[in-house]
């Protein structure tokens, strides 16, 4: 079994398109989070260089993270959106190398936030928190502990508000 030390993750290509859809195809048990993929792809969301695909030492894309526009109230931020492993995979570290790949780009671009409406007790490893505990919220309600945010510099604190994901979310 690998560790995500051992995973090779890179910036998603053109090429790699039918590839990310069939992990995500894979890795879900219906087609909609391949369909929302694909519709932040087409979206003004999408900032090229912040989906990374894991690959293993073949080349082939086992693994999948995308970081799209969002904001927190007025200021800008990122969304994680659905990570992705081929289930054979799963529990590898190709995943969690994907998300930090996706950050480590994000910071490189200067980004300060991220947000992620996801299980908590997987994203806290990246430096997720609490979401609500920053006086950041969502137009629906969620449990509050699956709502959580990062700020990818100390010298920015976590803005407050209401997330505005891109129009895929639906939210």
């Amino acid at each position: 079994m690998r560790t995500r030390d051992n995973w090779i993750t890179r910036a998603e290509t053109g090429a790699d398109i039918p590839a990310i859809r069939a992990v995500v195809l894979a890795a879900f048990e219906t087609p909609l989070e391949a369909d929302l993929v694909d519709a932040l792809r087409a979206d003004s969301s999408w900032i090229d260089g912040l989906s990374i695909v894991s690959t293993d030492e073949d080349g082939e894309v086992i693994g999948h993270a995308l970081l799209t526009r969002c904001h927190i109230g007025d200021t800008p931020a990122l969304c994680l959106a659905p990570v992705a492993v081929r289930p054979e995979h799963q529990k590898s570290g190709a995943g969690s190398a994907a998300i930090r790949a996706a950050l480590a780009a994000a910071e490189d671009m200067d980004e300060r936030y991220v947000t992620v409406l996801g299980h908590p007790a997987y994203y806290p490893r990246f430096g997720f928190t609490r979401a609500s505990a920053h006086g950041i919220g969502l137009t629906i309600d969620v449990p509050d502990e699956a709502m959580m945010a990062l700020a990818l510099d100390e010298a920015h604190p976590l803005p407050s508000g209401t997330v505005r994901y891109a129009a895929p979310f639906g939210i």
